[in-house]
């Protein structure tokens, strides 16, 4: 086991919480792992014209107010996703509201958008002016807003030129009343508002995994119609298997982790086949291992996002999907990651 999966697995034993903000402290002081970016030809790939070596990034939860962008890349990611961030800053829930869910190697969370806000992700994003990487930025709303779509706006319009892309978050279901957003009338409104508010970085929105064809079939079409770059399936999810073995299993909150992959890789699919071929797609939940990240590339994504997985398989994994990813492409005979993508959908 390589040393920075050791030292992953050594944080395990401290509190959730704690060992997030200790891992956090370490890659922004420069220990964090280092992987050398030359991945190979086969597995570059392309989502709403950010150009990418290797379909592997960090989903947002993880570096909420810009610690450490640099280090998550140099780790091996080839986007990283931060936030997400409130125009004002927000404690979030009480605590404790991080749980490690061992036997099923998931995590229950309801932080509720714990964040430093809008001004100091900003400002630590204005030093890193000109860094290479590709750095997307989480957007989310004050619990106690009284005009959700306008913090969105308020948002975008405030960190123009310091993103590589937006993600519209309106399906965390830790901040009371969020998901309703994804309704058909109220979602138009709210990308209309954006639309207006945009620069030039593509703007996506994140989805539950909890919807049913309906609601697929209403945001695909709402989404479409407001010129959204594209679509992030899926976000954590209520839902609680029967197959959940852990003391944490009945934690209020997002699960996310191995329970979700199946059928976050499944909403994916119906929502690629809903979309059709054109609208670019990054697939998260419950990725960890060559043949759960191959799946979402297959249902649909150009691009994966993983964050759960980190906890229990160490940094190391990123290596491992990336390699394992170039060899399953080649094994299947294509030549390029383009061609596999929605071959099952």
């Amino acid at each position: 086991m390589a040393l920075a999966d050791l030292a992953a697995k050594s944080l395990t034993l401290l509190p959730a919480e704690t060992a997030h903000k200790m891992s956090l402290k370490a890659l922004a002081a420069g220990l964090g792992p280092k992987l050398a970016a030359d991945a190979e030809p086969v597995l570059a790939t392309s989502i709403a014209g950010i150009e990418l070596a290797h379909p592997v990034g960090l989903a947002a939860g993880y570096d909420k107010n810009g610690e450490a962008p640099d280090a998550l890349l140099a780790a091996g990611f080839a986007f990283v996703e931060l936030g997400a961030v409130t125009p004002r800053p927000q404690v979030g829930n009480p605590q404790p509201r991080l749980f490690r869910l061992r036997e099923d190697r998931a995590v229950i969370n309801r932080m509720g958008f714990n964040n430093e806000g809008l001004d100091a992700l900003k400002t630590r994003l204005e030093a890193r002016a000109g860094k290479p990487g590709i750095v997307g930025i989480n957007l989310g709303a004050n619990k106690d807003s009284e005009d959700r779509a306008g913090d969105y706006v308020m948002l975008v319009k405030a960190l123009k030129g310091l993103a590589s892309f937006f993600t519209i978050n309106i399906s965390s279901p830790n901040t009371p009343g969020l998901r309703d957003m994804q309704g058909e009338e109220a979602l138009g409104a709210l990308l209309s508002r954006v639309n207006d508010a945009r620069w030039t970085e593509p703007v996506f929105l994140k989805v539950a995994p909890d919807l049913d064809a309906a609601g697929i079939e209403s945001i695909v079409r709402v989404a479409m119609a407001n010129r959204i770059s594209g679509l992030i399936v899926s976000n954590t999810t209520l839902a609680r298997p029967d197959s959940l073995k852990s003391q944490h299993k009945g934690e209020a909150g997002g699960l996310s982790g191995a329970p979700l992959t199946k059928a976050s890789t499944e909403v994916l699919r119906q929502v690629r086949k809903a979309a059709g071929p054109d609208l670019p797609l990054i697939g998260v939940g419950g990725i960890n291992s060559v043949d759960s990240a191959y799946a979402k590339i297959r249902a649909g994504a150009s691009a994966v996002q993983l964050y759960t997985a980190l906890v229990y398989e160490g940094p190391g994994l990123v290596k491992r999907l990336r390699d394992g990813l170039a060899a399953r492409l080649k094994a299947d005979g294509y030549t390029s990651l383009a061609e596999a993508v929605g071959v099952d959908a």
